[in-house]
């Protein structure tokens, strides 16, 4: 794979190219927000012979921070993966990491074999064929173009926010655990606190049903959540 590393802190950036190097994928390294958000923006192809497969991105950067990096690609239609790289462990700060477009979230110090799974689910997750497109109610979800519309307005998702839905979607009309989703969306779930689905409910409910006045994702309490009726699926043609 093609990696994009945008890391000031140059031991670290260092020690990540020669790791994932040493795992056979071509790595690019910025070392802050001014530069980051250029390398970050040629992933049409214009840079060193085409796209990134995922971008590792800290958030505390000189010059222009991760959060608005994130926000400028997603902004300028690109949905090339993002793993943020932080020292902020704080849940707001993960939230607003997810509000800005990015994928996943990993706090410093972390392992590496940690990292490589995640950049591997990442990856896997942007590839994956899916030909099935959801709907409940005026909500539809095309989880293979990672696309999300609520009528005639797109709405964007990052992956795993799309993946929260989807998977409520294919359950209808019964309520899911929140371990059970974590389990689904999630490719390394072990050990990671399934509270952090509430924060992607939180996100979502923002995104796709306040601005709309809709309550599509409802809680079950005791157990999860569960996605409100009008539901139905249509696949694609082959």
């Amino acid at each position: 794979m093609r990696i994009l590393v945008v890391e000031d802190e140059e031991g670290l950036a260092e020690s990540l190219r020669r790791g994932l190097s040493a795992d056979g994928h071509l790595v690019e390294v910025a070392h802050d927000g001014h530069t980051g958000p250029d390398l970050a923006l040629a992933l049409a192809g214009a840079l060193a012979g085409g796209p990134y497969d995922v971008v590792l991105l800290d958030l505390m950067l000189p010059g222009v921070n991760g959060y608005e990096i994130c926000t400028r690609m997603r902004a300028h239609g690109d949905t090339t993966p993002v793993l943020v790289l932080t020292a902020k462990d704080g849940e707001y700060d993960e939230a607003e990491g997810l509000d800005s477009g990015a994928d996943d979230y990993l706090t410093k110090p972390f392992s590496f074999v940690v990292l490589a799974a995640r950049i591997r689910a990442l990856a896997r997750r942007a590839g994956a064929p899916d030909r099935t497109t959801l709907q409940a109610g005026d909500l539809l979800l095309d989880p293979q173009g990672r696309r999300c519309r609520r009528g005639a307005h797109e709405i964007e998702l990052t992956a795993r926010e799309l993946g929260v839905p989807a998977c409520l979607m294919e359950q209808p009309g019964r309520a899911v655990a929140k371990q059970d989703i974590l389990d689904e969306v999630w490719d390394a779930p072990h050990g990671i606190d399934p509270n952090i689905v509430e924060v992607y409910v939180s996100s979502l409910r923002r995104k796709i049903d306040a601005p709309f006045g809709r309550r599509s994702i409802l809680t079950v309490h005791g157990t999860g959540y569960r996605m409100a009726s009008g539901y139905r699926s249509t696949t694609s043609p082959s």
